[in-house]
């Protein structure tokens, strides 16, 4: 039998399970957007913003690594284990004496005195959707509640932004990464195409198959403000009001000069580029470094949504595909992402984060590769009031279990929020009427805060 690095999802999810939402013509903007122009009217006045804590991070950018990475094979070896443990790698030190990372990761461990490392995150779920919701929500899934992502709620406590969006997907966003109880409006606006594309262009923003030139554009926008103009003689209420306020930023969005050059990668050098990788995660990061840099609060970039069919859930071939794909992608990546917003003077008010939903078994599986351990795995930080160069935690010699400090989802979504200046105790309303806890049995780790 000819085995297959992974295309996919274990669990028959494809790497192309993201939203995939047709093109409107009203003002050239995708379905969805639409539809959420209209979700605010129904919405609005419902949620009021939360009292804010002082705000270390004015954005974030989380990179997820679709599939759930090998802990054991990045940032948790276990040199002196088994060999059905151990597996092919072998530690490398790094810019932080006495932490050790994988030798294929050579340029982050030159950063890792700008990164603090969490090897103790553990929770139950270890199937891909639900701990991808557990992860991107800090919250188990529950059939009678859909929580909001982390982006959501950013976009919720910032606002929805003025010429661009206040959270961005790319590639596309994942069905994990939505408002859930919070209004549509604060669903994330998708990109809709791989970065390292030569021809790439961000869905309905440069739309070749169904493009709009700017003066239909406008007079479209005024036949729009007719018709709602006779609307208001029937019936005016905030409701007309708050829709005007989501057309005023669709059309901005989609005729901004502004907006159009923070998604033109063409403007950066190529030098830039290749120092940030040819892959859709390395285009993917330096995008969302030029997004955060125009103000965008809430950035995911995803690892799984180009063409590449290779997810982090690696059942089979763990090691070659770790070794020639996977990690060098991430090791360019995020090694640069880091570099570049210190550079820029943006580390310090840009929290930066990359996680899978779950780790890997330590133990070798009879295809060569490791199956799904949520009971213990990585995760990264950096900027954004992070304490630099630090380790939370530590597993046994088998990286099967935390022996201290475990950190559960909840307390990484404390943590997060409470960098980004939002109370992560505050309590939220559904539009039913219910009440609940934005995180709930978290704590923020003090470990990892400086």
């Amino acid at each position: 039998m000819t085995m297959k690095a992974s295309s996919g999802f274990c669990d028959g999810r494809s790497r192309r399970d993201f939203l995939r939402i047709g093109t409107l013509g009203f003002l050239g903007l995708s379905l969805e957007q639409f539809l959420r122009m209209q979700a605010r009217a129904a919405q609005e006045g419902l949620y009021s913003k939360s009292q804010q804590l002082p705000q270390r991070a004015k954005s974030c950018i989380l990179i997820w690594l679709a599939g759930g990475p090998s802990h054991i094979d990045t940032f948790d070896l276990k040199p002196e284990a088994a060999a059905e443990i151990r597996g092919e790698f072998k530690p490398t030190s790094t810019s932080v004496s006495g932490t050790q990372i994988c030798e294929h990761l050579p340029k982050i461990a030159g950063v890792m005195d700008r990164i603090a490392i969490v090897r103790t995150l553990t929770g139950p779920e270890g199937e891909h959707d639900r701990a991808s919701q557990h992860l991107m929500t800090g919250h188990r899934p529950l059939p009678a509640t859909s929580y909001p992502s982390y982006g959501s709620v950013v976009a919720h406590e910032r606002g929805l932004g003025t010429w661009l969006p206040n959270y961005i997907a790319i590639p596309n966003a994942d069905r994990n990464m939505g408002s859930g109880y919070l209004p549509r409006m604060y669903d994330p606006f998708s990109v809709g195409g791989d970065p390292a594309n030569p021809t790439f262009q961000v869905r309905d923003l440069y739309s070749s198959g169904y493009s709009l030139p700017l003066e239909r554009i406008t007079r479209r926008r005024e036949l729009v403000r007719q018709l709602d103009e006779m609307a208001r003689q029937v019936a005016r209420n905030e409701a007309t009001a708050a829709r005007d306020s989501f057309y005023a930023q669709a059309y901005e969005l989609i005729t901004s000069r502004q907006a159009r050059d923070a998604f033109d990668l063409t403007k950066e050098e190529q030098s830039q580029r290749e120092r940030y990788g040819m892959s859709t995660l390395g285009q993917g990061c330096l995008l969302a470094r030029r997004l955060v840099e125009a103000g965008v609060a809430f950035v995911t970039v995803s690892s799984s949504g180009g063409p590449t069919p290779l997810t982090w859930d690696t059942h089979v071939n763990n090691f070659p595909t770790l070794k020639d794909q996977l990690l060098p992608q991430l090791d360019s990546a995020y090694s640069a992402l880091i570099e570049d917003l210190d550079e820029r003077n943006l580390l310090d008010t840009t929290l930066v984060v990359f996680m899978g939903e779950f780790g890997r078994t330590p133990k070798i599986n009879k295809m060569a590769g490791r199956d799904h351990w949520p009971q213990a795995h990585s995760a990264c930080l950096a900027g954004g009031g992070i304490r630099r160069g630090t380790v939370v935690g530590r597993t046994d010699g088998q990286g099967e279990y935390p022996t201290d400090r475990p950190v559960s989802p909840a307390d990484l979504a404390a943590s997060m929020f409470t960098l980004l200046g939002i109370d992560p105790h505050q309590t939220k309303h559904t539009n039913d009427g219910r009440s609940i806890k934005l995180v709930s049995d978290g704590e923020a780790v003090s470990e990892l805060l400086a």
